[in-house]
């Protein structure tokens, strides 16, 4: 399929599902045959709202507002536009920071919030029309392949417009395993790393301490602490919590951190599903345990009804998003404000290698679901655009993302040390004393899902379909469950 046909074909397939006139798998298939990643359905996420911190007094460096000032002069009046989810740096840049831009470089910048699929529906409109409604794309990690070609890669932008390159920008800064896991395709950047939402352990430090556990090393031992808190406790708390939505993309987020964690993986090097293997299959054995310890809702939960479970006081612990923390913290919004700790997952108790998986899959408990930040090709100001993304992105910029509005924690190496950080290590809206453990996942502990176009099927429907009729005793055994996985997403993949 050309270029020009297959991106008039990727809106129309995106507007007939808008407009009701396709249904939700049909769609996705259609989304697998372009390209299009696991976050293409994986809305419904009603992400933490933002905790901002109690400082106000941080403000932007002089220095890089007044080489804003400079640079931006050639731009003043343009507006820049950008779609984006729900995250904590596009929250804080909208409500508390983009003033600053904008006063000193002239320029107007609207930024939409929205769910996750209206992003993606915008997004590919924009590139199928080639109007440049947008100057900015937020990319999922999931679309990084078939956008690839529809942005600028930050680096040729750096060396080719050396006039508009901010000082000290240090693209080097950026984490290697998010530039690895969310912003590359093939050779080329897509983008920079924007946000990193990342499993990390969350528990109630009072419950644990009255109990005399520290948390968990194991998978076994988080299992059985849950289970005696449960016992212990319940029915007014269990041990711990699950995003366990049956057909939901978050089931899928759920059961890799379980599968990886035994040893095993979606995809053997042979590019066949395997999780119906010996691994496989010890994964669900222990998920099956796991959840008897967890409330009787949990399989109406997505990330959210799973946070909430924590932050009301009905579950003790969960393995889940780090933007969580934060949130959990804000005395105004949760019942849990300064009793929670965060620690690393549970060590897995086998771990496959790359090279034993397929599709570039990374077994790894903590799972990442991270975005990044590019200029559109089809811009009508990318030069003014560069210039807004270089100021988004910017070590000075991302300090003050994280520090006022906390979150999933930030994707530049330096940041994490900054003394404006650490001295927001302490309890209350916006914390940042969960994101040393955000560092060392990301370095030892995260799990990137497989890149391949069929995913967008398979991570929101094949695959949580299929697990949400297993927990609703549809199949006999979880071997049942697992071949049936197996047999439909051999299919779909060998389809192509």
């Amino acid at each position: 399929m050309k270029d020009s046909d297959r991106k008039l074909f990727r809106a129309k397939i995106v507007d007939d599902y808008v407009r009701g006139r396709m249904d939700r798998r049909s769609f996705l298939r259609g989304a697998s045959a372009l390209g299009l990643g696991a976050g293409v359905l994986g809305a419904g996420l009603v992400r933490p709202r933002p905790s901002f911190a109690a400082n106000t007094t941080l403000e932007p460096s002089k220095d890089v507002l007044a080489w804003v000032k400079e640079v931006s002069k050639p731009f003043a009046g343009t507006t820049l536009r950008l779609a984006t989810e729900s995250t904590p740096p596009s929250n804080a840049i909208n409500s508390q920071l983009k003033q600053f831009f904008e006063e000193a470089s002239g320029m107007k910048v609207e930024i939409e919030v929205l769910p996750l699929e209206q992003v993606l529906q915008k997004l590919t409109l924009d590139i199928a029309s080639q109007l440049g409604t947008y100057d900015l794309y937020y990319i999922d990690q999931s679309w990084a392949a078939s956008v690839s070609r529809d942005v600028f890669d930050p680096r040729e932008q750096l060396a080719e417009k050396p006039d508009l390159a901010m000082p000290d920008y240090n693209i080097d800064d950026f984490l290697p395993a998010l530039v690895d896991g969310i912003a590359k395709y093939e050779d080329r950047w897509v983008g920079v790393p924007y946000d990193i939402p990342i499993f990390i352990m969350q528990y109630r430090k009072d419950i644990y301490d009255k109990m005399g556990f520290s948390a968990p090393e194991t998978l076994e031992e988080y299992y059985e602490q849950a289970k005696a808190i449960t016992d212990e406790m319940g029915p007014d708390m269990f041990g711990a919590s699950g995003q366990m939505k049956s057909g939901h993309y978050s089931l899928e987020c759920d059961w890799t951190a379980w599968l990886w964690g035994h040893g095993g993986s979606i995809f053997n090097a042979d590019g066949k599903f395997s999780g119906n293997d010996e691994a496989g299959l010890a994964a669900m054995e222990y998920w099956d345990r796991l959840k008897a310890t967890m409330p009787p809702g949990v399989t109406g939960w997505t990330w959210d009804g799973q946070g909430q479970s924590v932050a009301q006081g009905v579950a003790a612990s969960m393995m889940s998003w780090g933007e969580f923390f934060p949130y959990f913290d804000d005395p105004d919004a949760t019942k849990v404000s300064g009793l929670m700790a965060a620690a690393r997952c549970p060590k897995p108790k086998a771990l496959r290698t790359v090279a034993e998986t397929g599709f570039g899959e990374i077994p790894g408990v903590g799972h990442q679901g991270g975005s990044s930040l590019a200029v559109s090709r089809n811009s009508k100001a990318p030069d003014a655009a560069w210039i807004f993304m270089q100021w988004a992105t910017c070590y000075d910029t991302q300090v003050l993302i994280t520090a006022l509005g906390g979150g999933t924690g930030p994707t530049r190496e330096s940041v994490y040390d900054d003394e404006r950080i650490i001295a927001n290590r302490r309890v209350g809206a916006g914390t940042t004393r969960h994101l040393d453990v955000v560092r060392e996942t990301i370095a030892k502990d995260m799990g990137s899902e497989p890149d391949l176009p069929q995913w967008a099927e398979l991570s929101n429907d094949t695959i949580p379909v299929r697990l949400g009729k297993y927990f609703a005793g549809e199949y006999s055994s979880a071997k049942e469950a697992m071949d049936d996985i197996a047999q439909a997403a051999d299919k779909i993949v060998s389809a192509g």
